[in-house]
């Protein structure tokens, strides 16, 4: 598949946490249409960087792109980036008293400001699509956590975003569940849809990215193509981080 114009670009990225440098001089482009996938130990700062891409954390210096505009400081502008970019998160974050299918038209109708109608007929839609359309009147707690974060997944399409970040998204699943969601995220990859995708599923990685990044110490030691990265990682601490993750 033929990757477009850059879509997210991170230039010279820091971050802190007080004296904590949780992020160092990140560089990251990601392509229209690109399946980037950040993998790495854990508390790598994967999840930091992923976070950053639609301000849930600020920076310190450098600069971060979203479809050629810097990233807005807040209020409308920011209301309106974080509609252009889906995030779906380790927690499922759906609202609990309320239905499936108005967690699926809530910030359509506040924040597309879409019809009633066009929002449900939007949201049954993405709901046939993550293979819950039976599910639409139930409530959260009546779902498996692998539903409930196909529900988020469906969520955050409601809003036509121009990209979809995942923060380790089946972390927190059983692991008969875990395949279901990523079943989704793969479609969603065939589709051309542009992901950035924090995950510790290697077999993700191998077979749905079009980059692996690899982060270690705050930092991005390696950005390659899966099977470069797979078979032949260039940095001893990927090399050391595989042999210890694909033993199992």
């Amino acid at each position: 598949m033929a990757v477009g114009e850059p879509l997210i670009e991170l230039r010279n990225v820091n971050k802190y946490f007080g004296a904590l440098h949780v992020l160092q001089d990140i560089d990251l482009t990601v392509g229209r249409g690109e399946v980037v996938v950040v993998i790495g130990p854990s508390g790598s700062g994967k999840s930091t960087l992923c976070r950053t891409i639609n301000r849930l954390e600020t920076i310190q210096s450098g600069s971060i792109v979203v479809d050629g505009r810097p990233l807005p400081e807040e209020g409308r502008d920011l209301a309106r980036l974080r509609a252009e970019v889906g995030m779906v998160f380790q927690s499922f974050n759906l609202f609990a008293h309320r239905t499936v299918l108005d967690n699926l038209m809530l910030a359509q109708v506040k924040v597309r400001k879409r019809g009633k109608a066009e929002a449900q007929r939007r949201a049954r839609e993405l709901l046939d699509r993550v293979g819950l359309a039976d599910q639409a009147d139930k409530y959260p707690a009546q779902l498996s956590g692998g539903q409930q974060q196909r529900v988020a997944i469906a969520r955050a399409l409601a809003m036509d975003p121009k990209v979809m970040l995942f923060d380790e998204p089946t972390s927190a699943l059983d692991p008969e569940m875990i395949n279901e969601v990523l079943e989704v995220m793969r479609q969603l990859a065939r589709d051309g849809m542009t992901m950035a995708v924090v995950t510790h599923e290697m077999g993700f990685a191998r077979y749905a990215a079009n980059r692996v990044i690899f982060m270690d110490d705050d930092r991005i030691v390696e950005d390659r193509s899966p099977e470069e990265f797979f078979k032949a990682p260039e940095s001893a601490r990927a090399r050391d981080f595989l042999s210890k993750i694909l033993k199992h």
